[in-house]
């Protein structure tokens, strides 16, 4: 009970949880609303911090992409987001203005990799990577126990994959079409088959091209971030049968490059979440309770 206070918001593409706690065993209250205009879901977030009292700070984790340079005149907005409507939204700082507590900000997959760092399956760990798999593809990559940023963050969901021989599925991204989200995201694999992944068999070939892209995302992450675990959560969680096949591809794709034991196990290195899906909404309250200590 020492631990402060803190409201959280995670905002997703489908709904918002806002969190009211001091950590995944003591949570005060939680609320979910549909996401939908701007003006519509940010007056519902206000209405729920309105009636909540006695939380020190603010923590956002958010759908993005954002703009997360404090110095710029663009921070706290979602950017260009494919999500119609949301465009150049200010969210952190209307919602800063509401609440009048600091208020910290950042993406969903990055808050949802210092919860697990924190409190999940990388409890101890300073680097690591957080995947998620659903309407769209994000990575938070954390680095000595901070999130790793540039201009920006990372935007791992966009990167072209080398592409399986034959195939010539031009992919879904507006902007990239067969980028990893145009191929392997869940709108992809519905425009592909014509039917929601949930509903397919376990060997529908399809699988076969999404483990061969998200493997493909691993083997950047394991050159790139070189993280000491990689995280899977969204849809991975519940489509059990998609970790051995990423795991495989990722293992085929390195071709023994990276010879650390940690990596060759990938039984133990790619893993799922261990906050199942509360780790993007805690994830909101350690950067809300970072933005109050700093």
């Amino acid at each position: 009970m020492d631990a402060p206070l803190i409201a959280g918001i995670e905002l997703g593409g489908t709904k918002i949880d806002c969190i009211l706690a001091r950590g995944p065993y003591a949570v005060v209250d939680e609320v979910q609303i549909p996401t939908t205009d701007p003006n519509q879901t940010l007056s519902a977030i206000e209405a729920v911090l309105d009636r909540w009292h006695g939380f020190v700070a603010l923590g956002i984790a958010s759908f993005g992409p954002i703009s997360i340079d404090c110095g710029s005149a663009s921070y706290g907005h979602i950017t260009a987001t494919p999500k119609p409507g949301w465009t150049n939204t200010d969210v952190a700082g209307r919602l800063a203005r509401r609440t009048q507590v600091p208020t910290g900000f950042h993406t969903a997959v990055v808050g949802a990799a210092l919860a697990e760092a924190r409190w999940g399956a990388a409890q101890g760990l300073q680097d690591l990577a957080y995947v998620t798999v659903g309407n769209g593809i994000g990575v938070g990559l954390v680095a000595g126990g901070e999130p790793v940023d540039g201009l920006t963050h990372s935007e791992f969901g966009h990167i072209r994959p080398a592409r399986q021989v034959g195939d010539l599925w031009p992919g879904v991204c507006p902007f990239h079409g067969d980028c990893l989200e145009g191929l392997a995201s869940a709108p992809a694999i519905a425009a592909r088959v014509g039917e929601p992944g949930q509903t397919l068999a376990p060997d529908n070939t399809v699988w076969d091209g999404v483990a061969h892209a998200l493997g493909q995302l691993l083997h950047t992450l394991v050159l790139t971030g070189v993280p000491r675990r990689i995280i899977m959560g969204g849809v991975m969680v519940g489509t059990a049968r998609l970790f051995p096949r990423v795991r495989t591809a990722m293992t085929r794709s390195l071709t023994g490059y990276v010879s650390m034991p940690e990596v060759a196990q990938a039984d133990t290195y790619v893993v799922p979440p261990a906050l199942g899906d509360r780790a993007g909404p805690l994830g909101a309250i350690v950067l809300g309770e970072q933005a109050f200590r700093s």
